[in-house]
């Protein structure tokens, strides 16, 4: 990618400014710290420049970031995003805090706006919360985590003669071999557990920095602290936590039910967790696509079907280089999507290996990429994105309109397993989510455990929330199996969000086998809406409901139940 726009021309900021640095940024902020603001059109006015600056800045981070994961052995993009996260960033956050206590002032000054509340709200919660003190301790997490990010990128095996990243061994995990399945298991959890220790070693250090943080900000706890930055405004602790009871009573009996399903079409006595990913009737796994570009043509056919401007846009992301999709030794994890937001345009970052899991990927990313495109002639940068509990309904959602297009993939038993297989992973994400947030809530407001009460408490939540897999023989693997989740060391609480999302996509993809083109008109106008509105009325805009109870859950599983009985092989 490139910051060179003229889509969205700079007015405030210098055609000719690259912002590689503090020194071409600082004046920036100072001429908008004294510009004279004497109205409120003035102050809307101000606030679009502030917008641009933030854009340019935020486009070089992203950029940066960007780089460092598609190629984390590379030291000069390390050096280059570790610039941006201890030189540039530590020096713009008091500067921001002063811009956002200006913006409170005029506010004050010359009235409310109602287009502005959704901003206000925002802007009052981060200057209750900053601390010029966290600024260090957050340039610390920053290296704690792209330390996480090199060593996980590193991790290679040995297999079959190759060299092979983790997520390519995952291929053989669907073999109908049982013995291959659990030679490639053996391997991968040996390589993770060989960095075990340091894996915790840096989260050690993130709780730390992270409790740290709290108390600098007068919180009894990090959780609480942890729920104002995500500005969880309409949703709290407690209802996160009746949210896992529901999941365990709603989901759990039915992943159970599916494993022992499982076992007896495996033919086995025990299902071990080698025998997880498997077909159950032995069959090889599905090869949807040969290679990245047979993957992103057929995502492109799907997209056109379901409609054609999304067809166009995904397009315009390829013929644009906004996708970097294969899996490769030095690049890091897992897949995300970006928005680089002077440009606007997003990016999408993914390990494919051939797999069912890399056609979801794709189209979950392709999700959010939609969501940036929608809203992106929204002037202000503050509602260019959604909280994350709907931006996870804009990709989840559209894996579920996608999932009545899997025949662009599949014909006939291959097509019905591909469908199992995406609401299978559904019906066991829901247990894992909780499983992930409730480890959270445990840990952060039990700031003095020690490893051994950690491994205590996350043993009994995979007791809890876990499906009939057996450990026998590997009792030491399940304890660290934690260490495999990014977002406990990128973004701490950032999980249940999907379990939220994911009831939203359920309930779109319902609306969409009632009236596809209205549940596609919904969404559209409510991706159109960025952040601009609080969140319920967000889920409302695409005809959804913001409530995570059983009442809305269990409904929700009875029809993914149904629709997998009709898929029966």
């Amino acid at each position: 990618m490139t910051t060179t726009q003229t889509e969205f021309p700079r007015e405030f900021v210098a055609d000719d400014a690259r912002l590689n640095s503090w020194s071409e940024i600082e004046g920036y902020f100072t001429a908008l710290e004294n510009e004279a603001v004497d109205s409120g059109e003035a102050v809307l006015g101000w606030l679009l420049r502030q917008s641009e600056l933030a854009s340019c800045i935020d486009e070089v981070g992203t950029d940066r970031y960007v780089r460092m994961t598609c190629q984390t052995d590379d030291d000069a993009r390390k050096r280059a995003y570790l610039e941006f996260v201890e030189e540039i960033e530590p020096k713009c956050k008091p500067r921001w805090y002063e811009l956002d206590r200006r913006y409170v002032e005029m506010i004050a000054r010359f009235g409310p706006m109602e287009r502005l509340a959704v901003l206000d709200r925002s802007v009052r919660n981060q200057l209750e919360l900053f601390r010029e003190e966290n600024i260090p301790l957050e340039v610390e997490e920053a290296r704690y985590q792209q330390k996480y990010q090199e060593l996980i990128g590193a991790m290679m095996v040995t297999y079959d003669g190759r060299e092979l990243t983790l997520p390519q061994l995952g291929v053989f995990l669907e073999s109908p071999d049982r013995g291959v399945r659990q030679e490639v298991w053996e391997l991968s959890v040996r390589r993770r557990m060989q960095d075990g220790d340091a894996i915790e070693d840096i989260f050690d250090e993130l709780f730390k920095l992270r409790h740290a943080m709290a108390g600098n900000a007068n919180l009894p706890d990090y959780r609480a602290l942890a729920f104002k930055k995500r500005e969880r405004f309409d949703y709290n602790a407690d209802d996160c936590l009746a949210f896992h009871k529901a999941i365990e009573e709603t989901c759990v009996p039915l992943v159970r039910t599916l494993h022992e399903t499982r076992r007896k079409s495996l033919g086995v006595e025990t299902l071990r967790p080698w025998d997880l990913s498997v077909d159950v009737k032995n069959r090889p796994s599905l090869k949807p696509f040969e290679d990245v570009d047979e993957l992103v043509s057929k995502c492109r056919t799907i997209f056109d079907r379901l409609d054609p401007e999304l067809g166009r846009m995904f397009q315009a992301m390829s013929d644009g280089g906004e996708l970097d999709l294969d899996s490769r030794k030095g690049k890091a994890p897992g897949g995300y999507q970006s928005t680089y937001h002077e440009s606007r345009r997003p990016f999408i970052f993914m390990n494919s290996v051939g797999l069912q899991r890399d056609v979801r990927t794709l189209i979950h990313e392709a999700g959010h990429a939609f969501h940036a495109v929608f809203c992106r002639n929204e002037p202000l940068i503050h509602y260019r994105s959604s909280p994350i509990e709907f931006a996870e309904v804009a990709s989840m959602g559209m894996e579920m309109l996608a999932y009545e297009h899997f025949d662009v993939f599949y014909e006939g038993e291959e097509l019905r397993r591909a469908k199992r297989q995406q609401l299978e992973g559904i019906v066991t994400l829901f247990p894992w989510v909780a499983t992930i947030d409730a480890f959270q809530h445990w840990m952060y407001t039990h700031p003095g455990h020690t490893r051994d009460e950690r491994c205590e408490a996350w043993m009994g939540l995979h007791e809890r929330f876990g499906g009939l897999e057996d450990y026998a023989g590997y009792e030491d693997v399940p304890l660290r199996s934690w260490q495999r989740q990014l977002h406990l060391f990128e973004v701490p609480f950032y999980y249940v969000e999907y379990g939220i999302a994911q009831l939203g996509a359920l309930q779109l993809w319902r609306h969409s086998r009632e009236d596809l083109s209205k549940a596609l008109a919904g969404y559209r106008s409510a991706l159109s809406l960025g952040g601009s509105r609080p969140l319920p009325e967000l889920f409302a805009a695409a005809g959804l409901k913001f409530d995570f109870s059983s009442e809305t859950l269990g409904p929700l599983m009875d029809l993914v139940q149904s629709e997998l009985e009709l898929l029966a092989d």
